[in-house]
């Protein structure tokens, strides 16, 4: 199953209580942060909802 990598790339301090959590639940913490997750629709629905904090790129 592919995976993804999830960087942090900008900071929250100033976006929604929503999307903080949502950066949480994913595992980043702080500034440049990366966690790899497997490629499943939920984790698919939280980077899109943080889309404009992260990058993600496809893992093997």
């Amino acid at each position: 199953m592919a995976r993804l990598k999830i960087t942090q790339t900008k900071s929250y301090i100033g976006s929604k209580q929503n999307h903080r959590e949502t950066l949480r639940s994913l595992g980043l913490k702080r500034l440049n942060d990366v966690v790899v997750k497997e490629d499943r629709p939920e984790f698919r629905g939280m980077v899109h909802t943080v889309r404009h904090l992260v990058t993600v790129e496809e893992v093997d």
